[in-house]
């Protein structure tokens, strides 16, 4: 079960030694992905009606590029991410985390490492207009629901010439891609279909200097930057950078509570896929400017974005910028 705790970042304490073991045994299993596992669950893919080709809302006719991006320890810094409109963080096997970048307002050179795709990401892409979908492989059983869901899928079995291998990192964490190579163009704001509202802070909230999020082996650390107007990341209890060097920071920080089960998947090791469900309502904490806020969130269908609104039902506005959503079980 994920926790949320006030105060400053602390490490995972089975994040080392856990993201070790994945990095010693992932190498054999990369091309096909994850191995092993159930039948299908939920999918994510809609009927077949909403799963046909739909008018894109961006001027450009395309929608966002969502890439999923490996967060283990062995795989950072990354690259790319600060670039992305919105991350999402979620717990995958092991207790660890994964990231899913998406880009529409600016596409970088360069993104990754690029690792495998999850049943709880065809949900939560329902809310675009058939999106591109950038991962490396996913669960053998798995890969048919991905072929029906209405997204494009991208992976370097379909695009070889939009992935290449870093020389300096070890498989499996040393995949990137190149999102020109897939996106003829930028999509634009219009094709964030998120829900997300922004605009002036709403009142109240409570002054707030950081926040942390933890699952059983991975934990996120938000610290605000008065200087920098941002939230800055922290991955395990250590600043969390960029290839460039750069900090990692957010304009706003959603921690939303979900509820996370077991999905119909395995990993490779025999570990179940935890599936979250971001379809539905519950409570979340909106950090930006400095203070927290205590919301609620409802996303009624998987074709919805999701409203966050205060107790009396009033929208709640995000800081310009970059918003980072991070997933934890509700308790």
């Amino acid at each position: 079960m994920a926790t949320v705790v006030m105060g400053r970042g602390v490490r995972g304490r089975r994040a080392a030694a856990t993201a070790a073991l994945l990095a010693a045994t992932m190498t054999a299993a990369l091309a096909a992905g994850c191995t092993g596992g159930g039948g299908a669950g939920d999918d994510g893919r809609g009927t077949p009606e909403e799963s046909k080709p739909g008018t894109s809302p961006s001027a450009s006719g395309l929608s966002v590029l969502a890439v999923k991006i490996d967060n283990a320890s062995a795989a950072r810094p990354s690259t790319g991410v600060d670039a992305a409109d919105v991350v999402y963080a979620e717990q995958v096997e092991g207790g660890l985390s994964r990231l899913m970048a998406v880009y529409a307002t600016r596409l970088p050179k360069t993104v990754g490492p690029v690792r495998s795709a999850r049943e709880s990401d065809l949900e939560l892409l329902r809310q675009f207009d058939r999106p591109t979908l950038a991962f490396s492989g996913a669960q053998k059983n798995l890969l048919p629901l991905i072929d029906k869901a209405p997204l494009r899928a991208e992976t370097p079995g379909n695009a070889p010439d939009a992935y290449f291998r870093a020389p300096d990192r070890q498989a499996p964490h040393n995949l990137y891609l190149r999102p020109s190579k897939v996106m003829p163009e930028t999509p634009g704001e219009a094709a964030l279909t998120t829900g997300f509202r922004y605009g002036s802070a709403p009142a109240g909230g409570t002054a707030t200097a950081s926040q942390t999020v933890r699952y059983p082996a991975a934990s996120f650390t938000f610290t605000w930057s008065k200087a920098r107007d941002r939230w800055l990341v922290g991955m395990d209890g250590s600043p969390a950078t960029t290839s460039d060097g750069k900090r990692m920071a957010a304009a706003t920080v959603v921690v939303q509570s979900v509820k996370v089960r077991e999905s119909a998947f395995r990993d490779f090791l025999g570990n179940n896929t935890p599936y979250t469900e971001t379809v539905g309502s519950g409570k979340a904490k909106v950090l930006r400017d400095g203070r927290a806020y205590d919301v609620d969130w409802k996303r009624e269908k998987a074709t919805d974005g999701t409203a966050f609104t205060t107790g009396d039902g009033t929208p709640v506005n995000f800081a310009k910028g970059q918003v980072w959503v991070v997933y934890t079980e509700a308790r």
